[in-house]
C-alpha cells in the first residue's frame, strides 16, 4: 500500500511539474489552427535594414514557417528615432503576437515593457547591464536571442583606418548618442586616438536629420576621414553619410559590411545577416513550446573586414596587401 501511494505521489509531482511547460506549448498551439503572427519591431528603417528582414523571414520558412500558410508578419520601424519606439511596442502588443522580433537592445526593452507576457527574440546589444535578463547563460524571463558584446570596436576601426590610409593624422568620430553603448563606444575611441597619437573631431547624432549638420561640422574642423560608430541614427543614414564622405574624399570604416557595399572603403563588424537568419532558430524554439529564459542567448564569434577597391581608387588609395590579406571580402 506504501509503495502504491509513494508512485502516486511521484506521478503527480512529475505531472505538476510539467504543467507550466504543457501550458506554454498547449498556448503556441492552439494558435496554429490559423496562421501565428510574429512581431517585428526594429529601430533603424525599411529601407536601411529591410533586407535583413527578409533575411530573417528566409531562414523562418528553412525551418517550416512559411509566411501566408502558417506564419503572418506585424513590422514596426522606428527609422532610427528611438522617441518612437513605446508608441510601436504598444501598436505590436495590442495585435496578439505569439512571439516579437526586436533589436538591438533598447529596441527589445520596449518591446518588453508594451508586451511583458510575450517571447522577446533580441537581437544585438548587451541586455544584462539593462536587467533585460538575468544572464546569457540563464536569461529567465521572457527575452532571448542573440546578443553583440563587441565594445571595443570603435578601437580597431582607427586602427584599419590607419593601416590603410598611413598619412591620416585627423580622424572625425559619428557616434549615435542613443546607443545603449554610446558612452563605451567613445570611451574606447578616444584611447585608441591616445594610442595612435592622431587629432581627434567628435560629432554625435541622436535622430538622422541630425546627420548632414554633424558630417558638415566635421568637415570644417579638418576631418581627413570618418570612423562611424554602431547606433541606429547612424545605420538610418548610411546612405547619406556615405554620399557626404565621398564628396569629400574621406576615407571611412562603418560597423557593418553594408557599409562597405554601399561604397565606403572599409567596414568592420559582425555578419549581420547571419545574426538574423539565427534569430530564426529561436522563433522556431519558441513557436515549438520552449520557453524564452531556458535558452541560452548567442554572441555573434565571426568578425569580418570588407575593403571596397572601387571606393579606394575613386579617393586615390592604394590598399596595402596586409589589410587585403586579412579581408573576408574584397569588392572590386
Amino acid at each position: 500500500m506504501t509503495s502504491t501511494l509513494s508512485k502516486r505521489r511521484r506521478k503527480l509531482l512529475i505531472a505538476a511539474a510539467a504543467w507550466p511547460a504543457l501550458v506554454w506549448a498547449g498556448a503556441v498551439r492552439a494558435q496554429s489552427k490559423q496562421p501565428i503572427l510574429i512581431g517585428w519591431l526594429n529601430g533603424g528603417s525599411r529601407e536601411s535594414n529591410g533586407h535583413l528582414f527578409a533575411v530573417f523571414k528566409e531562414g523562418l520558412a528553412a525551418l517550416g514557417w512559411k509566411e501566408g500558410p502558417n506564419v503572418v508578419f506585424e513590422d514596426r520601424w522606428a527609422d532610427g528615432r528611438i522617441d518612437r519606439l513605446p508608441a510601436l511596442a504598444g501598436e505590436l502588443a495590442a495585435k496578439g503576437p505569439a512571439v516579437i522580433v526586436a533589436g538591438p537592445v533598447h529596441v527589445a526593452a520596449a518591446a518588453t515593457t508594451a508586451a511583458p507576457k510575450t517571447p522577446i527574440v533580441l537581437l544585438g546589444g548587451d541586455p544584462v547591464p539593462t536587467g533585460l535578463v538575468a544572464s546569457l547563460a540563464r536569461p529567465g524571463g521572457m527575452v532571448t536571442g542573440v546578443a553583440n558584446l563587441m565594445t571595443d570596436i570603435s578601437e580597431k576601426h582607427l586602427e584599419l583606418l590607419l593601416a590603410a590610409a598611413p598619412r591620416l593624422r585627423r580622424i572625425g568620430f559619428l557616434s549615435d548618442t542613443t546607443a545603449a553603448n554610446h558612452a563605451l563606444f567613445m570611451a574606447n575611441a578616444r584611447r585608441s586616438v591616445a594610442q595612435y597619437s592622431v587629432e581627434a573631431r567628435y560629432a554625435g547624432v541622436a535622430r538622422p536629420e541630425e546627420i548632414e549638420p554633424a558630417l558638415s561640422r566635421l568637415a570644417k574642423e579638418g576631418a581627413q576621414a570618418l570612423a562611424v560608430m554602431p547606433g541606429q541614427a547612424a545605420g538610418t543614414g548610411r546612405r547619406r553619410i556615405v554620399k557626404f564622405a565621398l564628396a569629400q574624399r574621406w576615407p571611412v570604416i562603418g560597423f557593418t559590411q553594408e557599409w562597405a557595399e554601399e561604397g565606403t572603403l572599409l567596414s568592420y563588424g559582425t555578419d549581420q545577416s547571419a545574426n538574423f537568419r539565427r534569430a530564426a532558430y529561436y522563433v522556431d524554439r519558441i513557436l515549438k513550446g520552449a520557453k524564452p529564459g531556458d535558452l541560452p542567448i548567442e554572441q555573434p564569434t565571426k568578425v569580418d573586414l570588407v575593403v571596397n577597391l572601387r571606393t579606394a581608387r575613386a579617393i586615390g588609395i592604394t590598399i596595402p596587401r596586409s589589410i587585403l590579406l586579412q579581408a573576408s571580402q574584397v569588392i572590386e
